[in-house]
């Protein structure tokens, strides 16, 4: 399995530039090398997968720390993350969080890397 099945895919031929063509300059290293950074985690990226594929989009962190097998403060570290990275927004409703996906959050990272 490539990245590119892990991640949605759009047609970046109409949207953007490839990397190739043109180098990127600090500012946007230093972002993207953040983004990178809050993905580049085993954890993160099941949570990020786990989130998207959850019925209605969104998912409670109650449903997501039994799955990975890690303590409900350490799941609650790594979603806070992404949510700082803006992959994910939270919900909070009563005592429990509930995490969604931005919309496009992954859109750019996805093009960046097929264009690679």
């Amino acid at each position: 399995m490539t990245l590119t099945d892990l991640l949605p895919v759009t047609d970046v031929t109409a949207c953007c530039e490839p990397l190739t063509r043109e180098s990127l300059s600090a500012q946007n290293a230093e972002a993207l090398a953040g983004s990178l950074k809050a993905l580049a985690d085993p954890a993160r990226l099941r949570l990020v997968s786990m989130v998207a594929a959850s019925e209605g989009g969104e998912a409670c962190v109650c449903d997501l720390t039994e799955p990975l097998g890690l303590s409900q403060p350490t799941v609650s570290h790594h979603l806070k993350i992404l949510v700082d990275a803006g992959f994910l927004t939270r919900d909070k409703r009563g005592l429990w969080a509930y995490y969604r996906l931005v919309p496009g959050a992954l859109d750019s990272i996805s093009r960046l890397l097929i264009t690679i």
